[in-house]
């Protein structure tokens, strides 16, 4: 694939380009947020002022942070795409663009307004707050964070919830996870799971290495 990865950000007329703020961190770096929305637009607006809010909170070198918000069938374009799985999900993280470490510097998250509405209606709490979450999973993916195992699966949520405290919003993934379940149905499922499932246990056979240009990594 030669064409930057991804374009949404290019494709949807409505585009919102926050202001550049300085991460107050051993490591500053200026900070540019983008947001577009397929459906959804009148999220975008939250979405920026509180992203804009959470990246402080976070280390790491990430400068340039777009999401894009779409729905059931773009989802489920790049879902199958990128991870051969032909259904919608809730959200997916590319990383763009890396220092001379390896640490990401550029990346996107696009996020599903249908799935989201749907777990926020099933959860009991806004479906803004619900975008949010994915959003801040995908920034904190891009600052490092994985949940390929048990211990990085609980350290990445409880971070979640931390910014979301932080922002107001109090708890919203731990508030709902499920009982952990038997090793061996964490080592049975055969395909990648969703990015975020009310759940304490690590997703099975996560794909970390789909092809994205630039040599970019795709994280679920």
């Amino acid at each position: 694939m030669t064409e930057r990865w991804p374009r949404l950000n290019r494709q949807v007329r409505k585009t919102y380009t926050s202001t550049k703020m300085k991460e107050p961190m051993a490591e500053t770096h200026e900070f540019e947020l983008s947001l577009t929305a397929e459906v959804g637009a009148a999220f975008v607006p939250f979405l920026k002022k509180q992203l804009r809010k959470a990246r402080p909170l976070v280390k790491g070198p990430l400068s340039e942070f777009s999401v894009a918000v779409v729905g059931n069938r773009r989802m489920a374009e790049l879902h199958d795409q990128f991870m051969s799985i032909p259904e919608p999900t809730d959200a997916l993280t590319f990383e763009l663009e890396h220092d001379g470490r390896g640490r990401v510097t550029s990346g996107e998250v696009v996020i599903c307004l249908p799935v989201a509405k749907q777990k926020a209606k099933e959860l009991g709490h806004e479906t803004r707050i619900e975008l949010l979450l994915y959003a801040i999973h995908g920034m904190l993916h891009l600052c490092g964070f994985d949940d390929k195992n048990e211990k990085d699966f609980r350290k990445m949520h409880a971070m979640e919830d931390r910014i979301l405290v932080a922002l107001g919003f109090g708890p919203v993934f731990a508030a709902q996870v499920e009982p952990v379940p038997s090793p061996a149905s964490s080592r049975s499922a055969p395909a990648p799971m969703p990015a975020l499932r009310r759940s304490t246990r690590p997703a099975a056979k996560r794909q970390t290495t789909m092809p994205v240009a630039r040599g970019g990594r795709k994280c679920s």
